[in-house]
C-alpha cells in the first residue's frame, strides 16, 4: 500500500467505462485504497493474472452479483467500510439495485459518493445515452475545435470523458472528503461530462454574450482565431522527413526568436491577421526544407516555442520525459506517471490491479465470504 496523501482512504469503484476507473486511478496513484468491483463473470474470466491497463493500477478488485439481493446486502457491508463510492450507472440504476446514496448512507452517513454521468443526474437529456463527442457537442466545445471552413473535430475522447469527467469526479471526491473532516458527514457529487466540458472552455466565456453570439472583439469561427490554428504562431507544420513541429511563438519575443532561427527576418507583422495567409505559406515552406530531427538541432535552446510532435511511443524517450519520470514502468509497460506531484511526499502503489481474495479488512469475514462464493455471489 502506498503512503500519499490520500494513504487510509478507501474507495469502492464500480465498475464501468474509462471515465470511471480514470477517477479511480487518480486517487489510487496518490494513495487511496481503491476496490474494484467488477461483474462476477468477469473476475472469473479473467482469475489471478494482474490486470496491466494503467486504469487499473494500484487497485484490487473483486466480482460481486448486485442484481441478487446477497451481492446487495455484501456491497452495504463493503460501504460501510469504505469512505468513498464511485458509481458510473445511468440515473436511478443504482437506486433500484438498492445502492443508490440515500441507501448507502443508511449504513454509512460518512459516506462520499461520486457519480459520473454524461448528462448528470437530471434534466431533459438526463436519461439518454451518449458519449464524448455528444456531450461536448451540446456544451458548445466541440464547435469551436477544427480548421476554418472544415468541420468541427473531436480532440478523441479527452475532453468530455477523462477531463470533464473522470478528473473533475477526482476533484469533486477530493473536496467532499475536505469537507467530511468540518461536517463529519458524506455528500453526493453529480459529475457529468457536460458540466466538465464546458468548465474546461471557461476562459472563453467572457468573449461571448449571454445569447451565446460572440461579443465585438471576441472569439470567431473555429479555426481563425489566435490558438485554434487560425494563427501561423500557432500551429504545426510538417518537416522534410513527413514529420511535424509545434509552433507556439505567441509573444513578440518568442516570434523574434522564431523568425531569427527560421532566417525570415523579413516575415510581416503577425499581429495584423491579414497578413496570415502569406505567413503561413513562408513558415509552411521553411520547415519542409529539413527534417523534424534537424529542425529540433536549430531551436535546441532557445526560446522560439517550437518542439517536435513526438507519437505516443517517441515521448517516454524524449530527454525531459526521461529526466522528469513523466512516464513510469508498470507491469512491464509505460504509462504516463501519477500528476500532479506533491513534492517531499510519497505515492500509492502502481503495480497492476490484482484480485482481492480477504475481505475481513472490508468488513466481510472468511466465513461469509465463503457462502457468497459458493452461492456464486462473489468471485
Amino acid at each position: 500500500m502506498g503512503n500519499g496523501p490520500l494513504a487510509g482512504v478507501r474507495v469502492l469503484e464500480l465498475a464501468g467505462l474509462a471515465p470511471g476507473p480514470f477517477a479511480g486511478m487518480m486517487l489510487a496513484d496518490h494513495g487511496a485504497q481503491v476496490l474494484r468491483v467488477d461483474r462476477v463473470e468477469t473476475v472469473r474470466a479473467i482469475g489471478d493474472r494482474p490486470h496491466g491497463g494503467a486504469l487499473d493500477r494500484g487497485k484490487r478488485t473483486i466480482g460481486l452479483d448486485l442484481k441478487s439481493p446477497r451481492g446487495v446486502e455484501a456491497f452495504k457491508r463493503l460501504a460501510a467500510a469504505a469512505d468513498v463510492v464511485i458509481e458510473v450507472f445511468r440515473p436511478g440504476v443504482a437506486e433500484r439495485l438498492g445502492i443508490g446514496p440515500e441507501d448507502l448512507h443508511r449504513v454509512n452517513p460518512r459516506l462520499v459518493y461520486g457519480r459520473l454521468t454524461g448528462w448528470g443526474q437530471d434534466g431533459p437529456l438526463a436519461a439518454r445515452a451518449g458519449h464524448d463527442i455528444d456531450y461536448i457537442a451540446i456544451s458548445g466545445v466541440l464547435s469551436l475545435l477544427g480548421r476554418a471552413g472544415q468541420k468541427p473535430t473531436p480532440p478523441i475522447n479527452v475532453l468530455g470523458d477523462f477531463a470533464g469527467g473522470g478528473l473533475l469526479l477526482a476533484y469533486g471526491i477530493v473536496l467532499a472528503l475536505f469537507e467530511r473532516e468540518r461536517t463529519g458527514r458524506g455528500r453526493v457529487i453529480d459529475a457529468a461530462m457536460v458540466d466538465g466540458a464546458a468548465l474546461l472552455f471557461a476562459m472563453f466565456s467572457p468573449l461571448l454574450g449571454p445569447d451565446g453570439g460572440a461579443l465585438l472583439g471576441g472569439w470567431g469561427e473555429r479555426g481563425t482565431n489566435l490558438l485554434d490554428t487560425g494563427a501561423p504562431q500557432y500551429d504545426t507544420y510538417e518537416t522534410a522527413d513527413g514529420g511535424f513541429v509545434a509552433v507556439g511563438a505567441l509573444e513578440p519575443k518568442f516570434w523574434a526568436e522564431l523568425v531569427a532561427r527560421l532566417g525570415l527576418a523579413d516575415l510581416p507583422d503577425p499581429n495584423d491577421r491579414a497578413n496570415w495567409p502569406a505567413i503561413r505559406a513562408r513558415l509552411a515552406e521553411a520547415f519542409r526544407s529539413r527534417t523534424r530531427a534537424e529542425w529540433e538541432k536549430v531551436f535546441e535552446g532557445s526560446d522560439a516555442c517550437v518542439f517536435p510532435v513526438l507519437s505516443m511511443s517517441e515521448a517516454p524517450r524524449h530527454p525531459h520525459n526521461r529526466a522528469r519520470g513523466t512516464f513510469v514502468e508498470v507491469g512491464g509497460a509505460l504509462q504516463p506517471a501519477p500528476a500532479p506531484r506533491l513534492l517531499g511526499g510519497g505515492r500509492g502503489d502502481l503495480a497492476p490491479a490484482t484480485r482481492l481474495h480477504d475481505l475481513s479488512s472490508w468488513g466481510i469475514d472468511e466465513e461469509t465470504a465463503r457462502a457468497l462464493r459458493d452461492e456464486g455471489v462473489l468471485a
